[in-house]
């Protein structure tokens, strides 16, 4: 039953992608009232594959989204590490163990971002407490004691709410008024990323699809992921490699074909898969070093605007999604914003920075070339497909305070 709080509140999202919808869902179950404003002129996501690792699949439950996700998602059976240059197996992971099932309860999903969206965005139009407008670019955010007052570019009329939660992206433009950081931290690595007809595919890749598991082909400062989406009609394909003509002031680097010279030693199964992929566009892999300063009195940073993190843990939306569920669970609890808000940075700031640095970790681990490789095979090859001592951190949610329950 949702709940109505006894006063409730106006809550203004800024930014419609997967966690500004995210929150505004959490904040309209949580009895308030909302208007997220999404700059583009009309909803989408773009990218192509997502993992929703079980912490996520908790959290879209809570939302009372889950089957509708679930419609579309894929369950892989098995997480695999293979060496991207010998194609042999590292370690995998059993995720339709018992084991798996007791420790995690819910499933580990692979979906297409856009699916993942169209859920949440479904579930937003159909709650009455939820208000979306498009075409709205905040450019100013003003508080005073009657709320935070949001101005557009576009001319419209401003938009007064008791508070604003801040979920416009890497690039936040809120955040930039905020805290001032400056501009996020580049890795030096690029992504090509897409997903293709599983009906296109024949060979080694065809038997891969057609395991369902997510494959990570681990090498020398590249690798590929692999895994079905979309009820297994689509294959989506990530190669991810380290530039060697990366220049802060220049777009002219993490080129075709340095894709090509990094993979070139590869296996066959990986560079079988090469062609595939998706050369429409290259995406730069971007972070932030994590900040303790998520609230500025009404104002809340939340997903990428609070945590962006590289994608090695495949973690970025399943932080978002926790984020929104805490963020839902403090407005229930507190009628004052400000404390809402507080509260629910003190619940997520330690977790995701934690997995912000650890991100950033495991990418060297996967990258490591000669011995360091060697070494990294012996030690993964030693772990059991129940093994799950060294991920369950990331995949269970801190439980929340009994107060706030």
């Amino acid at each position: 039953m949702p709940v109505t709080p006894p006063f409730p509140l106006h809550i203004a999202v800024v930014g419609g992608g997967i966690g500004g919808l995210a929150a505004a869902l959490a904040t309209a179950r949580a009895g308030h009232r909302v208007t997220l404003v999404e700059r583009a002129a009309r909803f989408g996501e773009i990218g192509a594959g997502l993992q929703l690792a079980p912490n996520a699949s908790l959290a879209l439950d809570e939302l009372g989204v889950l089957p509708a996700v679930r419609r579309t998602a894929v369950a892989p059976p098995r997480l695999v590490m293979m060496d991207a240059l010998t194609g042999d197996e590292v370690t995998a992971l059993d995720l339709r163990s018992a084991a798996y099932t007791e420790r995690f309860v819910h499933p580990y999903l692979v979906t297409h971002r856009t699916d993942l969206h169209a859920a949440l965005l479904t579930a937003c139009q159909e709650h009455p407490g939820v208000a979306l407008r498009t075409g709205h670019t905040v450019t100013e955010a003003e508080q005073d004691d009657s709320g935070v007052h949001l101005h557009f570019a576009e001319g419209h009329a401003r938009l007064t709410a008791d508070a604003v939660v801040a979920a416009d992206g890497l690039r936040s433009r809120l955040r930039q008024a905020l805290v001032g950081d400056g501009e996020p931290v580049c890795s030096r690595y690029v992504a090509f990323r897409g997903a293709l007809p599983t009906e296109k595919m024949s060979g080694r890749m065809s038997q891969h699809a057609a395991s369902e598991a997510v494959m990570v082909w681990a090498g020398p400062r590249m690798h590929l992921v692999q895994y079905p989406v979309r009820r297994g009609e689509l294959y989506n394909q990530v190669a991810v490699f380290e530039s060697d003509h990366y220049t802060p002031d220049s777009d002219d680097w993490g080129t075709e074909t340095e894709l090509e010279e990094r993979f070139a030693s590869t296996c066959e199964a990986v560079h079988d898969a090469l062609p595939l992929i998706s050369r429409d566009r290259r995406w730069p892999l971007y972070d932030r070093v994590p900040i303790d300063d998520w609230v500025h009195g009404r104002i809340a940073l939340l997903g990428d605007a609070a945590h962006p993190m590289l994608q090695y843990l495949a973690q970025g939306a399943c932080q978002a999604l926790e984020d929104a569920v805490t963020l839902g669970q403090t407005l229930r609890q507190y009628t004052d914003p400000a404390e809402a808000f507080t509260a629910y940075a003190d619940r997520r700031r330690e977790r995701a920075a934690r997995i912000q640095t650890n991100a950033r970790r495991f990418g060297e681990i996967c990258h490591l070339e000669g011995m360091g490789a060697t070494l990294r095979n012996m030690l993964l090859s030693a772990r059991g497909p129940q093994t799950f001592d060294d991920i369950s951190w990331v995949w269970t949610p801190a439980s929340a305070p009994v107060s706030a329950l």
